[in-house]
């Protein structure tokens, strides 16, 4: 996990090798430290002045530099509160005040009596104009999710990493194949093009692991991109000129558990930094995995240990429990967040297994990321059908026992689970779209369902296309009502072009197979278009027509939403806003029908005309409408 210069990190990282004098004093964004006797490494590895929460925790990483008294050598407008010893040997906590301090480099020294033993210096940086009053991810955005090692490989000569442990192999499914940050990087023209507003990337921070590395959520280090995928740098670069094209990036971000590669597993920073480290330290074989009973922390009738296997067992073998209620972890996780959110500028969080983290805890990192971004959003991944479950975690929510989030958003996977059964299912008067209907009538639980992000796939989930049984037709139902929604949209790169998985079971490496084009060798090119088959092009061309609809459809974006009961295999639903109306008719079945516009008055009123968005043919809604075929139909209406 050491740091090179062709590899540099972010002005403000401070780490010294003892092995070797290949020292980062050379790289021009690290800062210089004289080290004596030790490997220092101090995180978070820069900050900024004027940031609304004045105190700062310095976590301090270096051999035998529990008994040094700190000082503050040179620094205008600091104050040193006072720092915190925990059993380690190894580890300090240095408590900052930054309230009175402006833009400089600091420089402190750990001391033995009178003796100077180590210094380093600390950059306080000057924030981007407008930072705190950044525009979190909204209605108005379309959020595609990318697997970057699986997307497009932009820079074959990171494949491979001296210091990484897995090397590149594109013919295993489970392993690395190349993709990274400039891959998306040259993909953003097609993005816009595409109609995509924000874009979710699965995690890019090191996953120095020995296998299944790609994935990305076994952090081996918090604070670095994994090289194989780029440099802190460059994940800079990214999201500064994909904010050129008008899209935004949101970071996909774990507090519940770490790698098992991270370097705190041979030297933790408190005696309480994992759950079951005790057990963990004397037999690393004695591991307690969590139950995966996610409800049990919100019922009120669970016993605790039911709660407690749950929260605080380990993810995996390889996924480390965190325990936030340390809270030397507790402040190192929240300051975490706010650092890449400030560091990269960054328009959302997603965050992995909300509910397995410690629930006080969430509540606290959840309140300071949005006191110090009030425009920000968070959403979090609690995967539950059960809307009352997923409804406990959203901010607003007045929930029986008192719990309080700040997270706005959470993933809608009660309403994802019921689309894609809707549509498969032979309709009944008891099942099909009426379960559909029912689900999005409880929205009445929630604090604000409109803020809920709706997907019709990711990274977890077998493929849209041949979940639909490759039925083109029920796959645009699917597309359609995921992006016309009262939601937020979620899309997962390569639905677009009908991408396919096995539908039993989970095949993580079939659902996140690459994408057409991300490399040289590929004989299918989705952005040039070359090789894409007849379904392919249909798919994409109706995607791309309804996203870019819907960046200036104000109906979608805010307007109100009605539906109506289904009744012979229709269903339809409306979106209003100002002079604009929507009509959008899912129709299953097979055969041509005549559909009796009458029931739509409340939504038709005395629009006369509609257009469809698609294939813009223009209908009459002054007489039954025909309905060739089994498919969805989205009318603009015209009076």
């Amino acid at each position: 996990m050491s740091s090179h210069c062709s590899h540099p990190t972010p002005l403000g990282q401070h780490r010294i090798s003892k092995l070797a004098s290949r020292l980062l004093l050379g790289c021009a964004l690290s800062v210089s430290a004289m080290s004596v006797n030790a490997a220092l490494n101090v995180e978070p590895m820069s900050w900024w002045a004027g940031m609304q929460q004045p105190k700062l925790q310095l976590l301090i990483a270096g051999d035998n530099i529990r008994d040094t008294q700190v000082k503050l050598i040179k620094a205008q407008g600091v104050t040193l509160n006072s720092v915190d010893k925990t059993d380690s040997n190894d580890h300090l906590f240095i408590n900052l005040d930054l309230s009175q301090a402006k833009p400089q480099r600091l420089t402190l020294g750990l001391y033995k009596g009178e003796q100077l033993v180590e210094q380093f210096d600390y950059v306080l940086q000057t924030r981007q104009k407008g930072s705190r009053d950044r525009q979190g991810f909204s209605n108005k955005d379309v959020i595609y999710l990318i697997t970057p090692d699986r997307f497009v490989n932009g820079n074959p000569d990171n494949d491979n990493h001296p210091d990484m442990l897995e090397k590149a192999d594109r013919s295993f499914d489970g392993g690395r194949h190349g993709g990274d940050i400039m891959g998306i990087r040259k993909a953003l023209p097609y993005l816009h093009d595409l109609g995509v507003t924000q874009l979710w990337i699965n995690p890019l921070l090191e996953n120095n692991q020995q296998k299944y590395s790609y994935h990305g959520y076994s952090t081996t280090d918090f604070y670095n991109i994994d090289p194989r995928f780029g440099s802190n740098q460059e994940y800079q670069a990214l999201v500064e000129e994909a904010q050129t094209f008008g899209i935004g990036i949101i970071q996909d971000v774990v507090v519940n558990h770490m790698g098992s590669g991270h370097k705190w597993m041979s030297s933790m920073p408190s005696n309480t930094w994992i759950n079951g480290q005790s057990r963990w330290v004397n037999d690393p074989t004695d591991v307690s995995y969590s139950s995966h009973r996610r409800t049990t922390v919100q019922d009120p009738y669970s016993v605790n240990a039911d709660t407690v296997d749950f929260s605080d067992g380990w993810f995996d073998v390889t996924m480390p429990d965190l325990n936030q209620r340390d809270p030397h972890m507790a402040t190192y996780l929240i300051q975490n967040s706010i650092w890449w959110v400030e560091y990269a500028g960054l328009s959302g969080i997603r965050e992995d297994t909300y509910s397995y983290a410690d629930k006080d805890f969430l509540t606290a990192w959840s309140k300071a990321i949005m006191d110090e971004y009030p425009h920000f959003n968070i959403v979090g991944e609690e995967w539950s059908s059960n809307p009352v479950t997923v409804s406990y975690w959203q901010a607003g929510k007045k929930n029986a026992d008192g719990y309080q989030s700040f997270a706005p958003s959470m993933m809608d996977f009660p309403l994802y689970d019921t689309l894609i059964a809707s549509l498969t299912k032979e309709e009944d008067w008891g099942a099909g779209f009426i379960d559909l209907y029912q689900m999005l009538a409880n929205d009445v639980v929630y604090a604000n369902p409109s803020q809920l992000v709706l997907f019709e796939g990711n990274h977890d989930t077998n493929r849209i296309y041949s979940l639909m049984k490759n039925d083109i037709e029920l796959y645009k139902m699917a597309m359609a009502y995921v992006l016309t929604s009262n939601r937020i949209p979620q899309i997962f790169y390569g639905s677009e072009i009908v991408m396919q998985s096995p539908t039993e079971d989970r095949n993580d490496g079939a659902v996140r197979a690459d994408f057409p084009g991300g490399w040289p060798q590929d004989s299918v090119n989705v952005f040039t278009g070359k090789g894409l088959n007849a379904q392919q092009t249909e798919a994409l061309t109706f995607v791309r027509t309804l996203l870019n609809y819907r960046k200036n459809s104000l109906a979608i974006q805010q307007g109100k939403l009605q539906h109506f009961v289904p009744k012979d295999g229709v269903y339809v639903q409306s979106r209003h806003q100002g002079d604009e109306t929507l009509l959008i008719i899912y129709n299953k079945n097979s055969h041509a029908i005549e559909l009796d516009l009458q029931r739509f008055k409340p939504a038709i009123n005395d629009n006369t005309a509609g257009v469809d968005i698609i294939n813009k043919q223009t209908y009459s809604l002054s007489k039954p409408l025909t309905l060739s075929n089994k498919g969805v139909t989205i009318l603009k209406l015209n009076r």
